[in-house]
């Protein structure tokens, strides 16, 4: 057996992934865990209410105790602190060892990192989550972090007083929408629409709600601003005319695009991106590969 091939390369830093890790070094196989960072989505999280075994939690510390209950197995477990970029699978390796020759078949892969370290495994566990989407818009990235926002947990506080856009009209845009109503002086819900979209519910508590405008069949196509935030350029669908909001955030809450490019073409997926798994097992349609959380495709 070649010593620098690993019995499973674990990929991600969140909840999934070091579920993963944890179990995987308590039956002494050989596994890796890359993880640029720990937490996952959740690090943003302020108040974090339906972690079981925590009343209530922040994010922040929520990923510290995750990468200190992955950490505690060092004698067990490596940790590459990077990013994968990309899964390949390597030719089929014959007589490998007895199980290999008895099963007939072995699935290898190569995994690559950012920092061009490259990895030889027998099985991969995708954990790598999701990523919020951009509006891919003008002044978007220039002004992430001055304004612009993609957490309403984390940062409504922040617009107290202030008029602010919320880009989206699902259940993302709805919450985000009663996250700032404590603190916003006037709220404009933009959407490409002509309803909203989320839960009957949530939407019944945010039309109580008197600071708040309804912008529909409007496409957001540039963020203004000197350094920070100061307005949000629009078209109407239905004229093609432009029109700006002056506003001091703009809070982009229109889903998120699961993290599956890295294993493109290995694996199937749904419509949305996402890894199709058994969900009894989380075993994707490639050999040797599984997935689970934000990335995968279950049932919950």
């Amino acid at each position: 057996m070649n010593p620098s091939v690993y019995d499973i390369v674990i990929i991600g830093g969140g909840p999934a992934a070091v579920a993963a890790a944890v179990y995987a070094a308590r039956k002494r196989v050989k596994v890796l865990l890359v993880a640029e960072s720990f937490g996952g989505q959740s690090i943003v999280s302020a108040d974090i209410h339906n972690w079981i075994g925590e009343r209530n939690i922040t994010g922040v510390a929520l990923a510290e105790k995750l990468e200190a209950h992955a950490r505690g197995y060092a004698a067990d477990l490596e940790i590459w602190d990077d990013r994968v970029e990309l899964v390949a699978r390597l030719a089929r390796r014959v007589g490998e060892s007895r199980r290999a020759r008895s099963a007939g078949d072995v699935a290898f892969f190569s995994v690559t990192t950012k920092a061009c370290k490259t990895a030889e495994t027998r099985t991969v566990i995708v954990c790598s989550g999701s990523s919020r989407k951009r509006l891919g818009i003008a002044g978007e990235d220039a002004l992430d972090g001055k304004g612009v926002v993609y957490c309403s947990i984390c940062d409504a506080p922040l617009f107290g007083g202030k008029d602010v856009a919320v880009v989206g009209a699902g259940n993302a845009g709805l919450e985000a929408v009663i996250d700032l109503h404590p603190y916003a002086k006037k709220i404009y819900m933009v959407n490409r629409g002509n309803a909203l979209k989320g839960d009957a519910v949530t939407q019944e508590k945010i039309k109580a709600f008197r600071s708040v405008e309804y912008i529909f069949n409007a496409v957001p196509i540039a963020i203004t601003g000197d350094g920070f935030v100061s307005g949000m350029r629009y078209k109407e669908t239905a004229t093609g005319d432009e029109k700006m909001l002056a506003v001091e955030g703009v809070f982009i809450e229109i889903g998120s695009v699961p993290n599956s490019g890295l294993v493109k073409g290995l694996v199937d997926t749904d419509a949305l991106g996402r890894i199709i798994v058994d969900p009894r097992t989380m075993r994707a349609s490639a050999l040797g590969i599984w997935a689970a959380g934000d990335v995968a495709a279950g049932l919950y």
